[in-house]
């Protein structure tokens, strides 16, 4: 396929009147657009307005899509215990499935090709089921928790690890390698130091698996960890063996100079979520110090119940203002920058190389997106348009592993309207069960 149209093919390189060739799997060519018309006369087109890179939820919870709106407006550790953890207490095997689907199939068509997936603890295995269903490249795991946890979550420590063992020999690298495992214990509040040493353990028996976690994202759950090890958060996971380049942690909202430094040291990836951030008023994570220090920083949306949205176009944006406004200073976090979060930067927290450019040789990726409206009038610099004026719903064509996952507001093999529907009975069902009280009560 020759997709045709003005190429963000990567942070430095915009090519107006460009194409980029996909055969199979891969990107075979990127350039100017007439001369690889010429080149590949017989190839299937697309012409689009813009062409960029697939971007990276870099932090994710499809399986709380069910809880949007349900826990508006509350601190963090009263919106997890008193609503999100009910609610995925109450999710049977087929809530599970339709939550994931939806949350998938609104990544793919905001533009989010890839995600790094933060499930639930119970039937992770239809998550699985969705992300090899709906075309999404994943990086995901079961939630572990064994200590200070509600009812229908807690689990034995033994049991939750080798319930991760069977998921990662079932579904690590499935889907030709689309789909890959994440070890993922859910924060060190509701995890043991078995449990977490046990995840160290269990990822470096696996070649390629990865661990990702929550860090550091609200003074309350600091405070709960230091009373209980009597050390910082970072410094604790750090001495559980939970950090290192097969590491990310979501939030890293509050750190000192000690765990920045174990952070820098120990190549560990960040993923930044700063509308998350914003609406639980956990702070402002130090992203310019972080980037400074050479820590690698991806973006993500968090769930639908802490954003209302995994649309990452908002989250470019958000990042950028929220950064500019902590600093003091208008020239940090260009748009450039938190581009790079969204796509090479996020590839390294999901795990996946050849990703994050157009380029001959890399994956293919890539979405595009339609310059008709008000909003894109007129365009002087196309990769800032990307940051700061696109939306998700100006994404009109998605390709994931060189196949068209969406496009043209349908998606291709899915039947969108079905799982809208499956979802919104399913979530009635399940924040009635939980006994949450929501305006529909």
């Amino acid at each position: 396929m020759l997709i045709a149209g003005t190429v963000i093919a990567d942070l430095e390189t915009v090519v107006p009147d460009g194409a980029v060739v996909v055969e199979g799997e891969t990107i075979a060519a990127v350039g100017d657009a007439e001369t690889l018309r010429d080149e590949y006369p017989d190839h299937e087109r697309r012409d689009l307005d813009i062409v960029a890179p697939g971007l990276v939820g870099g932090h994710v919870h499809s399986v709380q899509s069910l809880g949007r709106g349900i826990a508006d407006d509350a601190a963090l550790l009263d919106w997890l215990f008193d609503a999100v953890l009910p609610m995925e207490a109450a999710m049977d095997a087929d809530a599970t499935r339709a939550a994931a689907e939806l949350g998938y199939l609104e990544c793919l068509e905001s533009g989010t090709t890839t995600v790094v997936d933060h499930l639930s603890v119970n039937h992770a295995e239809e998550a699985f089921e969705a992300a090899i269903e709906t075309g999404i490249r994943a990086r995901l795991g079961k939630v572990l928790m064994d200590r200070e946890s509600p009812e229908g979550l807690i689990e034995d420590t033994d049991a939750a690890l080798a319930e991760s063992e069977a998921l990662i020999e079932e579904y690590h690298g499935a889907a030709g390698g689309r789909v890959r495992y994440a070890v993922t214990p859910r924060f060190a509040v509701t995890c043991s130091e078995a449990c977490l040493r046990g995840c160290r353990a269990l990822a470096d028996r696996h070649d390629g698996v990865r661990i990702h976690t929550h860090a550091s994202e609200n003074e309350e759950e600091i405070e709960a960890v230091e009373a209980d090890t009597g050390s910082r958060n970072i410094l604790w996971l750090d001495e559980v063996g939970l950090t290192g380049p097969d590491v990310t942690l979501a939030h890293c909202v509050h750190t000192d100079e000690a765990e920045r430094e174990v952070l820098a040291e120990t190549d560990t990836v960040v993923t930044h979520c700063p509308s998350s951030n914003m609406k639980l008023a956990s702070g402002i994570a130090p992203v310019h110090d972080y980037l400074d220090r050479g820590i690698t920083v991806a973006l993500g949306n968090d769930g639908p119940p802490c954003n209302n949205t995994l649309d990452p176009f908002t989250e470019m944006r958000q990042a950028s203002l929220l950064g500019k406004v902590d600093a003091r200073d208008p020239t940090r976090l260009p748009a450039a920058t938190v581009l790079e979060m969204a796509t090479t930067n996020g590839a390294r927290a999901a795990g996946f190389d050849r990703l994050g450019t157009l380029r001959a040789g890399q994956r293919a990726d890539v979405i595009g997106l339609t310059t008709d409206r008000t909003r894109a009038t007129p365009i002087h610099d196309p990769l800032s348009h990307l940051v700061y004026a696109a939306h998700g719903d100006d994404v009109v064509f998605t390709m994931v592993d060189g196949r068209v996952r969406y496009e043209g507001g349908e998606h291709v093999g899915i039947d969108a309207d079905a799982v809208r529907e499956r979802a919104t009975r399913e979530a009635k069902r399940v924040v009635e069960v939980a006994g949450i009280e929501t305006v529909e009560s």
